[in-house]
């Protein structure tokens, strides 16, 4: 197959690796003048866990365009949140009829999210990997799942196309029925633990405060209602983070989910994305419900989103 990510992100990247190990060609698409920032060489100290747990250590090659090229097989798209718009508006000219992997956290409605691009032309699915890029350096990691939605009508033939294209790499695929609800749960998540690491400086700091997870969990809590209001279920996680008593969820996460060592820690440790984003999404829809979020709206007060609410 001939595969391009939309962006040379930490996620497109450690899944290209992976791809073009398994024989695929893969091409990244950057904005214009990244092609010299970026150069075409990264270095990836990164885990590859679809066997075991192995560290990848190695100078990267990469191929980078400036354009969207005819005759591609799938288009690989992973971007911050606040990017998707305008990353669905331009490949809704430049892809053509191109099928389009949307690898991505989203809080909006499916169809508006990427909105003008086609659901017909499009399969959601969502990653099982992390980490941070700095210095052009990659320091993350991915697991063996990943998860993607189950065929809508008329989409078949993309889902096929992309269950081939994993499970060629020897990537585990678990279906999701429900996308739309599946992100819902996910994205609250993810924003319930920007807040904390808003608090606490930066995705690595949120590790190292035990309390930070019982914060996590009361964050969740709140956002309940917000969740409810747009018709979304409490997923395994929602609920897991919701019923067990915070200090009880702290212990939880420091010793089990994040215990040290594992990789789903390292991930977060390497993460040096900017919080806040999520927050401000869902802060926002709470508004517009007329729903109470004192503890995300306290969170965002001091950040450059305080002035967005």
């Amino acid at each position: 197959m001939r595969i391009l990510f939309f962006g040379r992100g930490v996620i497109s990247t450690q899944y290209a690796w992976a791809f073009e190990q398994a024989g695929h060609t893969v091409e990244f698409y950057v904005r214009k003048g990244r092609k010299e920032t970026f150069g075409s060489r990264i270095e990836l100290e990164m885990w590859d866990a679809r066997k075991g747990k192995k560290l990848i250590k190695e100078s990267w090659n990469v191929k980078l365009h400036e354009e969207i090229l005819p005759n591609y097989d799938l288009i690989i798209m992973s971007v911050n949140t606040e990017q998707l718009p305008e990353a669905a508006q331009f490949l809704s000219t430049a892809a053509g009829n191109t099928p389009v992997l949307i690898f991505n956290n989203i809080w909006q409605d499916l169809k508006s999210s990427i909105a003008p691009l086609s659901m017909n032309n499009v399969v959601f699915g969502f990653p099982g990997a992390g980490g941070g890029i700095a210095d052009n350096t990659l320091r993350g990691g991915f697991l063996k799942m990943v998860f993607l939605e189950k065929p809508r009508a008329g989409t078949e033939p993309m889902n096929n196309k992309v269950k081939e294209l994993f499970e060629s790499a020897h990537f585990k695929i678990s279906w999701v029925k429900d996308m739309q609800n599946w992100l819902w749960n996910h994205f609250a998540m993810n924003a319930a633990m920007e807040a904390e690491v808003i608090k606490r400086g930066s995705f690595p700091a949120l590790m190292n405060h035990r309390a930070s997870f019982a914060n996590v969990g009361l964050h969740m809590r709140e956002m309940i209602p917000v969740l409810k209001a747009r018709g979304a279920k409490l997923d395994a996680i929602s609920l897991l983070l919701t019923k067990i008593p915070p200090g009880l969820l702290g212990i939880l996460f420091n010793k089990v989910i994040f215990a040290k060592g594992g990789l789903p820690r390292l991930f977060v440790e390497y993460n040096n994305s900017k919080a806040g984003f999520a927050v401000l999404e869902v802060v926002r829809a709470a508004k517009k419900a007329g729903i109470p979020l004192p503890r995300l709206t306290m969170a965002l007060e001091n950040t450059e989103y305080a002035k967005e609410m």
